[in-house]
């Protein structure tokens, strides 16, 4: 066959499923000791003693403990956000179902796999939405 009248490939290869379930699985190690370390972050945040400060300081202190402390948590909740379209993502690959785009039923490049490996739209679709 030319390139030309080459049927349009539907799927990844089991070969380059493995390639990107390896992106993934490092992406998910890195992301669950990212959240630990949030979390970690959260709840040893308390451990500042300040009792010996001024009441202004302290008054100043907590404030912006407590807007830390909100910022930290909403990083954690991304960071679980994430953790689970990544876990998603392997359950595709194990599918056989990974990298098709969930609009337009079409292969996803590999280079946006690569860069967002839990992407489950084409750069097309994500554009229509």
């Amino acid at each position: 066959m030319t390139e030309v009248n080459k049927p349009e490939k539907t799927r990844y290869s089991d070969e380059e499923l493995q390639e990107f379930k390896q992106i993934i699985l490092d992406k998910l190690e890195r992301a669950k000791k990212d959240y630990q370390l949030l979390k970690s972050t959260l709840s040893h945040e308390d451990s500042n003693d300040i009792e010996d400060t001024s009441p202004t300081f302290k008054v100043l202190e907590e404030g912006a403990t407590t807007l830390s402390r909100e910022q930290t948590g909403r990083l954690a909740q991304r960071q679980l956000k994430f953790i689970s379209h990544l876990e998603a993502a392997l359950v595709r690959i194990e599918n056989k179902t990974y990298g098709i785009c969930r609009e337009t039923g079409k292969l996803i490049a590999k280079e946006r796999l690569k860069a967002v490996p839990h992407a489950t739209l084409s750069i097309e679709a994500k554009i229509n939405q």
